[in-house]
């Protein structure tokens, strides 16, 4: 397996470091999915740019989580489930929730489980949902922009494949380890 650097400020690629920056002040600290995305610039802009319209779009901070937590899950990316839990939680995702999507089954809240719902079915049918799936995810209270929505939401889960950062104290305690 290919080992990456995780960058800091400082010894991050020039072109690298204005991402990194709005990542810290978003954050309070650089993650270490960014620091090992600072590799290359383009992705790096790219995740601060989907980040920035992800976070100002239609969906809470809950159901944004949600998201991000089932793709993690989804995907058997190790970092991101750990950091997106530690988010869910903070964002007041009853743990019982938290639990069951970590665990790959559904969310007691009936839209966090028909977007949880929605979001492993995108993955596990690389996209090509039925009208069935998207049927129910409108029947639950959502439009049609949020099921495009819900579709900006996979990038950490790739790069945490390809790069295996390492998981900071702060998110260890949501440590998960893929079956």
């Amino acid at each position: 397996m290919q080992t990456f650097p995780v960058y800091t400020m400082e010894s991050a690629p020039e072109q690298s470091k204005p991402s990194l920056a709005s990542l810290q002040q978003a954050f309070g600290i650089i993650p270490n999915i960014a620091g090992a995305m600072a590799t290359s610039p383009v992705l790096i802009a790219s995740l601060v740019a989907l980040f920035s319209k992800v976070h100002s779009g239609s969906f809470s901070e809950a159901q944004i989580q949600t998201v991000l937590l089932t793709n993690a899950v989804t995907n058997a990316a190790e970092w991101p489930v750990a950091f997106h839990t530690t988010l869910a939680l903070k964002e007041g995702i009853d743990p019982v929730d938290v639990r069951a999507i970590r665990e790959r089954t559904v969310p007691r809240d009936k839209k966090l489980a028909a977007l949880s719902t929605l979001a492993r079915t995108l993955i596990e049918k690389r996209g090509h949902i039925s009208e069935k799936d998207a049927d129910a995810f409108i029947a639950a209270g959502f439009g049609k922009d949020h099921l495009l929505e819900v579709v900006a939401s996979t990038i950490t889960n790739y790069t945490a494949s390809i790069t295996n950062p390492r998981i900071e104290a702060a998110f260890q305690e949501h440590a998960w380890r893929a079956a």
